[in-house]
């Protein structure tokens, strides 16, 4: 045999003994995943995961109910609403109006509105891309509340800015329904038909969009949310059953609210990566860090995207939205040719925005096992109310850190719970003892202080009312005040 054949033997079977290797690899990667989901699902984790690495999908699945009723389950072809994982596709069809010629990042608004008064006048196309136009981010009203572009335009440019423009990041939806505003201008179409035409089609997504549906509704998720007063689990309905039916939508549109799934949103990585709908100089522009995101500097924001470091010291560009019901995530490590996609429908807690950052954990790190997603802590916590007396109150922080596996520290939580006990109660009983448990939880939050004794007011107890709004009134509670001061009044 000669030297060549040889050579030519012993690279095949290098080449099947890595292949089956990464096969391997990539096999008990996929298993670690869905074990660490599969048993979150018994707690209420709902949504779909899709991760890629190397260009091979390795996992790409649903969990839970997509429509709990009718018992349609989640799938990777379900449609979810992506929330501010919008704000991209918004800053790219920007971006494919400058690489058109249309329209420069260093545009001004002035240019494009006459009524933009001075202090606004001067605020780039850039600024608003990066969230550095100094607007506030209470500019614009509830998202699914009708109004008009003129409305909407009137609101934005009456308001005061919270800093001069081109210094201060700070996130505002308003950004980015404005730019929606200039693309329509500048394009003559609507936000929809732009979209379509320059992005989704170039990509091949048939089933993304802001308010266009060209499929079966069956498809759409429903959002579910733990509806504390009630004690049970709602279903909120469709993002579409939501939206403005008119064009009154100029609270949602641009900044949030496209809907997609996370077949189609890999394909829009695909595109992204291929240059199919930005050239790859555009999408350098959109990925580069303009300004940190926090005063550590951990993060910066580019266009659309927020640009960070892994432990690796490895490059990221992710973006995560939610409208509080559903939250999803888009996570590409870009030098390690990895995506992590991932969308819920019922928003358990803070654990639920760490999926897919868990799932970076596991991928890179074969040693790291994640821990389950916890159940929704409101739910937790009445279940324990109705398996306990209320005497048994002081139980119930040991009973939600083995259950949540941390400690528990929020100081809200017991406190929404406490109001909607009080509605229901005529006698103390959980209510009373639940702003009880908060102050001896968190002795320093005159906040908490003032609810006790409102809760004490309605159950006749004036002195110990007294003593908490006293208390209230030296943590600094200034509404508390008024009140002591009748009560003393009345003494």
């Amino acid at each position: 045999m000669n030297s060549s054949v040889k050579a030519l033997i012993f690279a095949f079977t290098t080449f099947l003994t890595l292949n089956s290797f990464s096969q391997s690899t990539n096999k008990e990667l996929f298993n670690r995943i869905d074990t660490y989901l599969e048993s979150s699902v018994s707690n209420g984790f709902s949504g779909v995961v899709l991760v890629s690495k190397k260009g091979e999908i390795i996992l790409s699945k649903g969990y839970g109910w997509a429509d709990r009723k009718n018992k349609i389950p989640n799938s990777p072809s379900t449609v979810f609403n992506i929330g501010s994982v919008t704000k991209q596709f918004t800053a790219s069809a920007i971006l494919k109006l400058v690489e058109q010629g249309r329209i420069k990042t260093s545009d001004k608004i002035g240019s494009y509105f006459n009524q933009a008064p001075i202090d606004k006048r001067d605020i780039s196309i850039h600024q608003l891309l990066t969230h550095t136009s100094g607007i506030s981010n209470r500019t614009g009203g509830f998202r699914y509340d009708e109004a008009s572009k003129e409305q909407f335009l009137k609101e934005f440019f009456e308001s005061e800015l919270r800093s001069k423009p081109g210094i201060t990041y700070q996130y505002a939806n308003a950004n980015y329904i404005l730019l929606t505003i200039i693309l329509e201008s500048v394009s003559g179409q609507t936000y929809n038909s732009f979209l379509k035409e320059h992005l989704f089609e170039p990509a091949q997504m048939k089933s993304t969009g802001y308010k266009s549906i060209n499929f079966s509704t069956e498809r759409l998720a429903h959002g579910y949310y733990y509806n504390r007063d009630d004690e049970q689990w709602t279903d909120w309905g469709t993002t579409q059953q939501h939206l403005p039916y008119n064009d009154k939508h100029w609270y949602s549109i641009g900044k949030g609210d496209i809907h997609s799934t996370i077949e189609e949103l890999y394909k829009w990585h695909v595109a992204l990566n291929d240059n199919v709908v930005l050239t790859s100089k555009t999408r350098e522009i959109q990925e580069t860090a303009y300004v940190a995101e926090n005063d550590q500097m951990t993060s910066y924001y580019g266009y659309g995207w927020a640009i960070s470091k892994s432990d690796r010291g490895t490059k990221i560009v992710s973006h995560n939205g939610s409208n509080g019901l559903y939250f999803a995530d888009f996570v590409r490590f870009i030098d390690d040719d990895v995506v992590v996609i991932y969308i819920t429908n019922a928003f358990l807690g803070p654990e639920s925005e760490n999926v897919a950052r868990e799932i970076g954990k596991m991928i890179f790190d074969s040693n790291y096992t994640a821990t389950p997603i916890s159940r929704n802590i409101y739910e937790l916590v009445q279940e324990f109310m109705k398996t306990n007396p209320f005497l048994n109150a002081e139980k119930l922080p040991g009973f939600l850190k083995k259950k949540l596996n941390n400690e528990f520290n929020d100081h809200a939580i017991l406190n929404r719970l406490g109001y909607s006990r009080l509605k229901k109660e005529d006698n103390p009983g959980w209510a009373l003892e639940l702003f009880k448990l908060n102050v001896k939880l968190f002795p320093e939050d005159g906040n908490l202080w003032d609810s006790l004794g409102e809760a004490y007011l309605k159950y006749d107890k004036k002195e110990e009312a007294i003593k908490s709004y006293t208390k209230a009134v030296e943590l600094g509670s200034e509404g508390s005040k008024k009140v002591l001061d009748k009560l003393s009044e009345n003494e």
